[in-house]
């Protein structure tokens, strides 16, 4: 739970119980959960836990860089806690989501003309059939 906290603090969030839980859930939760499986999760042992709450919560962790917002699959926006440089890749078969590894230098936008815009954010994502589904 502290670090749960703490995370919050350095990417100025003020905690509250509802905050600790999703941004808690995200970090156990490796799955890149959707804004409707962290409030069906959550909301049995937070009553007053609002799908409103959990989606204003999920979009301040996002803009203060304390999660990502995934936009890889068309129909669900995902969210990962893990904001290390990485790839993501969505099975078309199976629709899940999994990290891959990337190189810090590939997300990088180094000498390049953006035409004065200052870049924040890069996003990599590969879309295919995962080893699962394609041994099934």
């Amino acid at each position: 739970m502290e670090v749960v906290v703490e995370r919050l603090q350095k990417h100025n969030i003020k905690p509250s119980m509802q905050r600790i839980a999703i941004m808690k859930y995200l970090m156990e939760h490796r799955t890149h959960p959707t804004v409707d499986e962290i409030y069906t999760a959550l909301s049995p042992t937070i009553p007053t836990l609002s799908k409103t709450t959990v989606y204003n919560t999920l979009k301040i962790l996002s803009e203060q860089g304390a999660a990502q917002t995934l936009t890889i699959d068309e129909r669900n926006t995902c969210y990962d806690a893990d904001t290390s440089t990485h790839a993501h890749f969505l099975c078309k078969s199976c629709g899940r989501v999994y990290d891959l590894a990337c190189d810090d230098a590939v997300k990088k936008v180094v000498d390049t003309d953006m035409d004065g815009h200052e870049v924040q954010e890069i996003h990599y994502y590969y879309k295919g059939i995962c080893k699962q589904c394609k041994e099934d």
